[in-house]
């Protein structure tokens, strides 16, 4: 059984989500770095005004943030240096502290002129001096010599202004992105002197955003506490673009006030606490509805200790954080939870764990369900047991477990091309979509997924409706395939002696040997093949079809004018020429179409969604 799970969004992810694919340093890496660090900031309402010219002024205050400084300089601090900057100017602490690191200078005349725009050659002599070069190490005079050192050093690649010219907000953000790249006078990459991370010529904005990222908090009575005006911040909730009204009581939360951005995560987990490990002294993780989840703050820690509120046995409610750590637990009676899914095994049970069929109401039932979130939990409540594959709802309110059985409710339409709607219903941005097949393997998968299939009633086990009358909730029967495990057949043995089968499969999974013995002949051969589960044990395998492919892609592969689309974990094998039967992992981008046989094998298991093709076979030509 192949379970996908939704991973809640790392920091990494996070920083991504907003700034794009880290592959290189583009316009948006940059600039949601340099906001990242505090040397550029929005207004009142968030706003960047990238456009409009940089003073002075607020340029020795953006260098202040780009240097060991950030931290030890107020506002209006001290008597004024210069003619027309007084002593309760807001930049004069900026420029006090610029002038004693002799980054800048002021004229003649006694004056600075903090309002005036600042020049490239400006802005390149004062960050060169930032740097340790000053005019003396530099050939020749003002201002050919700082520009020329200044290109050599790379401060002005992407940078499109001339000498002369004055300096936008935009300029500034890759004029500052380029000094942090760039080697100071001792040769040591200069953003690596302030404590961050350059690899290849670029900030490493995930680890930039984690560290200047604060949490995680609990938003008790379903507001935050921010420490900056909420008007024009960024909100995400569970990894989807959000406003802040979209909180609700017990979620978690984070923020950096330098993004204006705050992340808000809803996932809990309800159910019986039947562990705490290693012991109540001292804590780690926890055991709840069947899964084990790391404690993640010292708040849930001491609330699992032996001083805390909780211990085995009671019904508890944990909020998780952004990996998926607990960071608070409150009981379930504080919040009502309800989830839906599968059954996949339910078992009444004794107090001493053997197994009963009475009906008393004082034994309890354990009953595991693969719910729509993906999650496995184990549930455990009074009455009878369920039936594997029953749809339910499973309701926690005031510390008792409630199961009901939900009557079928299919739904038939075409899943638009975007993935976006089914029929003639929505799907709600936050979605749980399950794939459920008849040997009990599940699989999470999303609205993409689905684009472009056409659903039969009997595809659709179950929905549900949001307020906005969306789908917010689906159960399929198997629509897709992802519920399967897919591997490659490298070598099989059959025996049949006195009416007794002897058979031995060998197979490739994620570049691991496995191999199956029984008295089991699945009738397969060398290839692609199906592997699927019962209660963790293969009950079948079954044969993949297979295609000669003619063209190749990072979605999808052509076989004449068929196309196949490819599944988002298929597995690349690369065939040694020298052994008929050895073959190397390898990935989608060593291999292509010119240099390479492909043969494809795909699922062909009548599926609406199915049809991907699962192992890729490249042989040398």
């Amino acid at each position: 059984m192949k379970l996908r799970f939704l991973s809640l969004l790392t920091a990494l992810c996070l920083a991504l989500s907003l700034a794009g694919p880290a592959l290189a340093a583009d316009a948006d890496t940059r600039l949601e770095t340099i906001r990242a660090l505090g040397i550029l900031s929005g207004d009142e309402s968030g706003n960047l005004n990238l456009s409009s010219p940089v003073t002075r002024a607020e340029f020795v205050k953006m260098m202040t943030a780009a240097s060991t400084y950030q931290d030890a300089v107020g506002t209006g601090q001290g008597a004024s240096l210069f003619t027309d900057v007084k002593s309760g100017y807001w930049a004069n602490g900026y420029i006090q502290l610029a002038v004693e690191q002799e980054w800048v200078t002021g004229y003649v005349d006694g004056s600075f002129r903090p309002g005036s725009s600042i020049t490239l050659e400006e802005a390149c002599t004062a960050l060169l001096r930032l740097l340790g070069f000053d005019s003396g190490s530099l050939s020749g005079s003002f201002p050919e010599a700082q520009l020329s050192k200044a290109r050599s050093l790379g401060l002005l690649d992407d940078l499109d202004v001339s000498q002369g010219e004055t300096l936008t907000r935009q300029d500034c953000v890759t004029l500052f992105y380029n000094l942090l790249v760039s080697e100071n006078s001792e040769g040591t990459v200069y953003g690596t002197t302030l404590g961050y991370t350059v690899t290849n010529g670029e900030v490493d904005y995930s680890t930039l955003v984690t560290a200047d990222t604060k949490g995680s908090y609990v938003a008790d009575s379903g507001s935050l506490s921010l420490p900056f005006s909420t008007s024009g911040i960024t909100v995400y909730r569970n990894g989807t673009a959000s406003e802040l009204s979209a909180v609700q009581q017990y979620d978690v939360y984070y923020y950096n006030e330098n993004l204006r951005t705050v992340w808000i995560y809803s996932d809990r987990v309800t159910g019986t606490l039947t562990a705490v490990s290693p012991g109540t002294t001292a804590p780690t993780s926890v055991t709840v509805a069947g899964g084990t989840y790391e404690l993640g703050t010292s708040t849930a820690v001491y609330q699992f200790s032996s001083q805390g509120d909780f211990s085995a046995g009671d019904t508890v409610t944990l909020l998780l954080g952004m990996n998926g750590e607990v960071v608070q637990a409150v009981s379930a009676a504080e919040a009502d939870m309800t989830y839906y899914g599968v059954v996949l095994s339910s078992t009444k049970g004794a107090a001493d764990g053997s197994t009963t069929s009475e009906e008393s109401t004082s034994v309890q039932t354990t009953t595991v369900v693969a719910c729509t979130d993906g999650t496995q939990r184990t549930f455990y409540h009074s009455g009878s047991a369920y039936s594997a594959g029953r749809v339910v709802s499973v309701t926690i309110e005031d510390g008792a477990t409630r199961l009901r059985t939900l009557s079928s409710r299919g739904l038939e339409g075409d899943v638009s091309r975007d993935g976006s709607s089914l029929g003639s219903y929505d799907f709600a941005d936050d979605v749980e979509i399950l794939d459920v097949d008849d040997e009990g393997g599940y699989a999470r998968i999303y609205p993409d997924r689905l684009a472009g299939a056409e659903l039969e009633s009997d595809d659709v086990s179950y929905y549900s409706l949001n307020e906005l009358g969306e789908i917010d909730r689906l159960i399929l029967n198997q629509v897709t395939g992802d519920t399967y495990t897919y591997a490659f057949l490298v070598d099989g043995e059959v025996n049949s002696e006195n009416l007794e089968i002897s058979a031995s499969y060998t197979y490739l999974l994620d570049g691991e040997t496995y191999t199956v013995s029984g008295t089991t002949n699945y009738n397969i051969t060398h290839g692609g093949i199906a592997l699927i589960y019962n209660n963790g044990s293969i009950s079948s395998i079954r044969q993949l079809e297979s295609v000669t492919l003619s063209q190749l892609s990072d979605l999808y592969a052509m076989a004449g004018n068929k196309k196949y689309m490819l599944a988002d974990d298929m597995e690349v094998l690369l065939k040694d020429s020298s052994s008929s039967n050895t073959y190397y992992v390898t990935t989608l981008s060593e291999i292509n179409d010119e240099d390479y046989r492909l043969t494809g094998w795909y699922d062909d298991l009548n599926c609406a969604a199915g049809g991907r093709i699962r192992i890729l076979v490249a042989v040398p030509k």
